[in-house]
């Protein structure tokens, strides 16, 4: 299974403005991540923590990728990491387990290779809209943080003018986050 997971401002944004590899979550936007401070501990955040790094693959958009370090060649535990990129520049071997990936579909397939039985892990904007565009994401799990960011780069904007029908399958409640989590329905 293929799981979107992303934390977002209340204002619908991923990342704060100016984002870059010198700033990787813009300006603000670390916020986003103040929920992981709980990520040890035995309550929804801990739980959902702990959900993600149970995946066995993972695929990142290439700017997701770069903004946080190429995440020094090791997402969690060593699973493949399948980047998707526009086009791969010669000489560029990306660390540890990551791979570049020129088309969502084969990304979305290698990773599920990879994974087995094990769900697969998204992260990024950028690879989200495009493995949604595609119909290849099966769960979306949201941390929506309880801050509004105002700028930066919103989760969702670059989709098709068209709806994709959800199907709420959780919603956990911690001290400044909701996790909410839903089936795409097809």
């Amino acid at each position: 299974m293929i799981v979107l997971d992303m934390s977002m401002s209340l204002d619908g944004f991923v990342v704060g403005p100016d984002d870059s590899v010198e700033e990787p979550m813009g300006r603000g936007g670390f916020r986003l991540f103040n929920w992981l401070d709980d990520r040890d501990s035995d309550g929804p955040s801990g739980q959902v923590y702990r959900e993600a790094m149970t995946t066995r693959a993972l695929i990142a958009g290439r700017r997701t990728f770069e903004h946080a370090g190429r995440w020094n060649g090791d997402h969690h535990d060593g699973v493949p990491m399948f980047i998707l990129t526009h086009h791969v520049d010669e000489g560029d071997v990306p660390p540890g387990t990551a791979v570049f990936v020129t088309d969502v579909a084969e990304a979305a397939a290698r990773a599920k290779e990879a994974a087995g039985d094990r769900n697969v892990l998204v992260h990024g904007a950028g690879a989200g809209q495009a493995l949604l565009k595609a119909g290849l994401v099966d769960e979306i799990e949201v941390h929506l943080v309880n801050v509004l960011l105002g700028q930066g780069r919103r989760f969702f904007d670059n989709l098709p003018a068209e709806y994709i029908e959800l199907e709420p399958i959780r919603q956990l409640v911690d001290r400044d986050v909701t996790h909410l989590r839903y089936r795409v329905v097809r």
